[in-house]
C-alpha cells in the first residue's frame, strides 16, 4: 500500500489541500465537512429524539420531509470527506480509528435508511437510539483522527 499512499501524497490536489494558503483549501474543506456533518446527524438527531418521544407535538411524519436535507449533508460529507482523504492519505488509511468511523458512518446510514420507513413504535425506538450512538461514535471517531495518528506512529 505504501507506493499508493506515496503516489496519491505526491498528486497536484493532494498537496494543494495539504499545503495552500488557499481559505478554500483545507480550511474550506473541512468547514463544508462541518457543515455537511451537522445536516446529516443534527437532521437524524432530531428526528430519533421525536421518535424516542421527545417534542411529542410535532408529527413524526412532518419529520418525514427533512430527510432529503440529510441526505443532501450526506452527499456533501462524502465528497468533502474524500477531498479530506487525498489531502491526508497516509494519515488515515493507516489508522484502525479511520476504519472504526468508517464502519459507525456505513450503520449510522443503513439506520437511516431503516428509519425512513418506521416512524413509530418499538422498532423504530431501537433503530433511533442506534443511530444517536453511530452518529455520536462517528464524530467521535473523526475527532481522534487528529490525535490518534502521532501516536500510532510513536509506538
Amino acid at each position: 500500500m505504501a507506493p499508493f499512499l506515496i503516489w496519491l501524497e505526491s498528486s497536484a490536489f493532494s498537496v494543494w489541500v495539504r499545503e495552500s494558503p488557499s481559505v478554500f483549501a483545507f480550511p474550506g474543506i473541512l468547514s463544508v465537512h462541518t457543515v455537511g456533518m451537522g445536516l446529516v446527524a443534527g437532521i437524524n438527531a432530531i428526528v430519533a429524539l421525536r421518535i424516542l418521544g421527545m417534542a411529542p407535538g410535532v408529527p413524526a411524519a412532518e419529520l418525514k420531509r427533512f430527510f432529503p436535507f440529510m441526505w443532501f449533508g450526506f452527499w456533501i460529507n462524502a465528497v468533502s470527506g474524500v477531498a479530506l482523504l487525498i489531502g491526508y492519505p497516509t494519515k488515515a488509511l493507516t489508522n484502525p480509528v479511520f476504519y472504526a468511523k468508517l464502519a459507525f458512518i456505513a450503520a449510522a446510514v443503513a439506520l437511516i435508511g431503516w428509519i425512513e420507513k418506521a416512524t413509530s413504535g418499538d422498532r423504530a425506538r431501537r433503530l433511533a437510539g442506534a443511530s444517536l450512538a453511530c452518529w455520536a461514535a462517528a464524530i467521535t471517531s473523526g475527532r481522534f483522527l487528529a490525535y490518534t495518528y502521532h501516536k500510532l506512529m510513536s509506538l
